[in-house]
């Protein structure tokens, strides 16, 4: 089954740059999340994508647990709480799906590959951390909303397990666009959450490059 793309509102405004960013950037777009998702996936394929994500997003604390402890500010504070314990129960079901999949299948150059997603980690962590106003807070909405992507791919993977993931309890669009517009108000806030979101799509990217050419050293071999 495709992963289909979410029609976005593209009203002017910082919400539609956002939300352009991550349909035309978003794992949705991405041929390895695809293939991930279509019911003729390999199971040990799938579980690779399972440990890697859990490996980038399983860590506590995360993305946007980094953004609500450094100093988010009134106006996005409940929406990063509401987020933060939503992205919870989004760890929780990695985690499961983790322990579902057993070890992480022996792929040549896995040292490479943990250093990069370690790097990975380590670049989310200065995002979600940066002084820049409004870069966090892009991040964490681009990671919202990209999420609807990685989710199914995650519904695949409980499927395949045997069990049902619960929804996803992440901030509605509605909460997320009344927040970007407010955030945004200052030009120089706007500019750095589209960098923040920009960032944080790129590093999904490379993950699921990642991913595909692990298959491929496998398939070799």
């Amino acid at each position: 089954m495709p992963v289909e793309t979410v029609p976005f509102d593209r009203r002017p405004g910082s919400w539609s740059v956002l939300a352009t960013l991550a349909d035309a950037d978003g794992s949705a777009h991405h041929p390895y999340v695809q293939a991930m998702c279509a019911p003729k996936a390999t199971t040990r394929d799938l579980a690779d994508a399972i440990h890697l994500l859990c490996a980038l997003h399983g860590r506590h604390p995360g993305v946007i647990d980094h953004a609500l402890s450094h100093g988010p500010g009134a106006v996005a504070e409940s929406w990063l709480e509401e987020a933060a314990s939503a992205f919870a129960e989004e760890r929780a079901l990695l985690a499961r799906l983790t322990a579902a999949a057993g070890p992480i299948p022996s792929t040549p150059g896995q040292a490479e590959s943990e250093a990069a997603v370690t790097a990975q980690c380590r670049a989310l962590d200065m995002l979600a951390q940066s002084d820049r106003t409004g870069c966090a807070m892009g991040a964490t909405i681009a990671l919202a909303l990209d999420w609807r992507a990685v989710r199914r791919l995650l519904d695949a993977a409980a499927e395949r397990a045997g069990f049902g993931a619960l929804p996803s309890t992440l901030p509605l669009d509605a909460e997320t666009e009344t927040l970007a517009a407010a955030l945004a108000a200052d030009p120089a806030v706007e500019r750095a959450m589209s960098f923040g979101a920009q960032q944080l799509l790129a590093q999904h990217r490379a993950l699921w490059d990642l991913a595909d050419a692990r298959k491929s050293a496998r398939d070799r071999h």
